[in-house]
């Protein structure tokens, strides 16, 4: 079965708004383990505008399921925290300073060089590795040749395409991209607007996948159906 692993950094933003320690960052990611969830999933940014670093130490210290620590790698305090903290996967997004939230995927082909350093780099550490990419076969290919042991299909387009009706046309992509990460014994991880909606279709057309992280859309849901309800819904599409 995929695993889903909760994205908290919304929970963090939340808490960061008035001060204080309200919510309870690590009590909700403990509860959001208890409900369900198979891991937990942060993204933290050099402004500290939601998850801020020194979450990430409290969380490794805390958490009994797998830590999924995302970020840019280009970012030599992002390097230090993973290196420091080892978590189970480490996820490299090419984020630009201050962005918003990550909207593309690495070239893995033009950038092949640095990632095989940085791939290196955590998986001597003992860190498993993963690529956001794409859904292109030519970029899923350069991530191979990297060494990176798991890829993350960016899965925005997919999200907005199924949103208009077209699920054929939306998962197109996606199913040919996986089946070329099955051929070259990538794991396969995605993540980006995936929700309720939109999920299991997802997960039942995408062969071996491995995982999804999902933030936003189950956080949202969660004000609406209760946070234990809303991680349970989502584990139940994802059978």
């Amino acid at each position: 079965m995929t695993r889903l692993s909760v994205n908290i950094n919304k929970i963090a933003t939340l808490r960061n708004s008035r001060g204080g320690n309200n919510p309870d960052l690590i009590k909700t990611a403990l509860d959001i383990e208890r409900f369900g969830a198979d891991g937990i999933t942060v993204h933290p940014r050099p402004d500290e505008r939601h998850i801020r670093y020194a979450d990430v130490v409290d969380l490794k210290k805390t958490i009994k399921t797998e830590l999924n620590i995302e970020g840019n790698c280009t970012e030599d305090k992002f390097v230090a925290l993973v290196l420091a903290n080892k978590p189970a996967q480490v996820t490299l997004v090419p984020d630009a300073m201050g962005q918003l939230t990550s909207n593309h995927g690495w070239n893995t082909i033009e950038h092949k060089d640095y990632l095989i350093k940085m791939i290196i780099l955590f998986k001597n550490a003992g860190i498993r590795t993963s690529i956001f990419v794409d859904p292109l076969v030519e970029m899923v290919e350069g991530a191979a040749a990297t060494g990176t042991d798991r890829i993350e299909l960016y899965t925005e387009g997919y999200a907005k395409e199924y949103a208009t009706g077209n699920k054929a046309t939306a998962i197109e992509p996606f199913v040919k991209a996986a089946t070329k990460a099955n051929e070259l014994a990538l794991g396969i991880n995605a993540g980006h607007d995936l929700d309720l909606h939109n999920l299991q279709y997802f997960a039942q057309h995408i062969p071996g996948l491995l995982e999804v992280s999902i933030g936003h859309a189950l956080i949202c849901d969660a004000i609406y159906l209760g946070l234990e309800n809303t991680v349970q819904l989502y584990q139940r599409q994802l059978k």
